[in-house]
């Protein structure tokens, strides 16, 4: 099987975090046609292990995401999602169609010292992510990973071209929300309620204004069942919280609770706070980076330095166990934006995307 016809398959066949199970077993049935060993792990990901020469204590493991997002599909393709409101909106298809190319490739030639592990991971989509499932089982252990390697399409960037950023990359994220209770009642009898809408407007202010450049927090979404006259005993918010630095990230949780304290006392109601922490900050090794950034180079593969990403990803939990690099492979302009119906990318990135992984996982075994 092709990449791309693999890819298709997944594309056709989305399913949800967590649920990837129709997924898992594609994956591992592919594997097992190749002569690849592979095992489940987190549930319903896939862990295919291909052992070299040598000392095979020595492993690369590369990473691709496989689960969905629950979005109806409007782009028209022939391979359109036959799962109705499940669709591969993020490009995950596209990444394990990459790291299936290079298993195949690597299986085929297993001409390199150490081990080299292909991990077909779950629930990037959704809290506490796969990877920290994946890193709870434990499964290099006994192993010297010399690097995790990761990528994902980026639509911003020509088909084939590729984006690096050493250190600091994608922000950690956390869930937050809160439950504001007081005395509703009639909205024009002032001195007879709290005012819980009032408080739930206050508190949005006071928590958009930690802003900054190395911070976010946004509410985006505020349920208030009152009516025209009517202020409702419970108002509920729900937001999110992204940093770049874990020490700001426990500043910022400690600023939102206080924020949340004061609008309390100032309006007479009682506020619950729940913050429900996500991933860490993805992180990507100096050296690594270096190395990938200098292979790309003598391939003669074009690249582009990247901002800082306000988004997060759950690959942030391998950085902290383990070397990490997380890069992007441009799928083109008119693939149309990540998380949306139409999202649709070129099919010419999988062999780009193939060629240079494949060599840099050659380039990370090899290299002491």
């Amino acid at each position: 099987m092709t990449p791309e016809t693999f890819r298709r398959h997944l594309h056709r066949h989305p399913e949800l975090s967590f649920r990837e199970h129709e997924t898992s077993r594609f994956i591992a049935g592919q594997l097992d046609a190749l002569g690849i060993e592979n095992r489940p792990v987190a549930g319903t990901g896939v862990l295919a292990r291909i052992p070299g020469r040598g000392d095979l204590r020595r492993a690369v493991v590369l990473r691709a995401d496989i689960d969905a997002l629950p979005l109806v599909e409007t782009a028209d393709v022939a391979w359109r999602s036959e799962n109705e409101g499940v669709m591969h909106a993020c490009g995950h298809d596209l990444h394990a169609a990459v790291l299936y190319g290079v298993l195949r490739r690597l299986s085929a030639a297993p001409d390199f010292p150490g081990t080299l592990f292909g991990l077909f991971q779950p629930g990037e989509e959704c809290n506490p992510g796969g990877a920290s499932r994946v890193l709870a089982e434990e499964p290099f252990r006994g192993y010297d990973v010399a690097a995790v390697v990761g990528e994902h399409v980026d639509p911003q960037l020509e088909t084939g071209q590729l984006g690096f950023r050493a250190g600091k990359y994608m922000a950690s994220n956390d869930e937050l929300r809160f439950t504001i209770r007081g005395r509703g009642g009639h909205g024009a009898l002032r001195g007879q309620i709290d005012d819980t809408v009032s408080a739930a407007a206050d508190l949005t202010l006071r928590l958009t204004a930690l802003n900054d450049p190395n911070r976010v927090v946004s509410i985006g979404r505020l349920d208030a069942p009152g009516a025209t006259n009517v202020i409702p005993d419970e108002v509920r918010m729900e937001g999110t919280m992204r940093t770049f630095d874990e020490t700001l990230r426990d500043d910022t949780r400690r600023a939102v609770r206080t924020c949340a304290e004061q609008v309390a006392r100032q309006y007479g109601v009682a506020i619950i706070t729940d913050i429900s922490p996500g991933y860490p900050c993805v992180t990507n090794d100096a050296r690594l980076t270096r190395i990938a950034t200098e292979l790309a180079d003598r391939l003669g593969i074009p690249w582009e330095p990247l901002p800082l990403r306000p988004t997060a990803e759950d690959f942030g939990f391998y950085g902290q166990r383990y070397p990490a690099l997380f890069y992007r492979l441009g799928v083109g302009a008119a693939a149309g934006k990540l998380h949306t119906s139409t999202f649709n990318p070129d099919e010419g990135a999988i062999a780009c995307g193939i060629g240079f992984m494949h060599e840099l996982a050659l380039r990370l075994l090899t290299k002491t």
